[in-house]
């Protein structure tokens, strides 16, 4: 191991340009005892975990060994380009994080089961029914059950709409219901 530790910026940007065209193992060493440590603490000021930050260091150290002659020095330091790596990889872990695994069992991603025959039948059969009772109110009764059921408007918001007073709306509702019940209980 060589215990000499460059202090200058310039010292690194050339130690990193030399991994970067010789893949020199004694340059890059030198740059990861330098840098390691302060990339795990800069990677902790950011909020990671210490087992996170540990990891993303690694991971910021291999990246400057494999892509070291993408490095330019006439763009930036040796240490700007190494905590911008770091910093990029934990932006990327912070949002695989956030992002959640995709699961082809979530239920909303699993088509419905398709419905049998007979039990269609039987649905629609109802729903005709339904539709049948609908044509026995009067208007204003009608014209509340569409808002509230097929517009999934609030009982105040009926009201307001339609310039009534809210008991108005929820009797024109209580009665729409009572006769549709009878119109299938009836049909039954």
């Amino acid at each position: 191991m060589n215990d000499t530790k460059p202090a200058l910026p310039a010292e690194m940007t050339a130690l990193l340009a030399t991994v970067g065209t010789k893949r020199d193992r004694a340059a890059f060493e030198i740059l990861f005892v330098h840098f390691a440590p302060r990339v795990r603490s800069y990677l902790l000021r950011l909020g990671a975990s210490a087992a996170l930050a540990d990891d993303l260091a690694q991971e910021a150290m291999l990246t400057i060994w494999r892509k070291a002659e993408m490095f330019d020095p006439a763009k930036a330091s040796a240490s700007t380009w190494i905590f911008t790596i770091a910093r990029n990889l934990h932006i990327d872990a912070i949002r695989r994080e956030r992002r959640p695994e995709f699961d082809p069992n979530d239920p909303a991603l699993v088509p419905d089961e398709e419905v049998p025959p007979d039990t269609q039948m039987v649905r629609d059969s109802e729903d005709a029914r339904v539709r049948s009772a609908l044509t026995k109110l009067s208007a204003e009764q009608a014209q509340v059950v569409q808002m509230s059921f097929f517009a999934e408007k609030p009982h105040s918001q009926i009201a307001k709409e339609l310039g009534l007073p809210l008991g108005t709306v929820k009797s024109r509702l209580r009665l729409a219901m009572a006769r549709i019940k009878s119109a299938l209980d009836g049909d039954a």
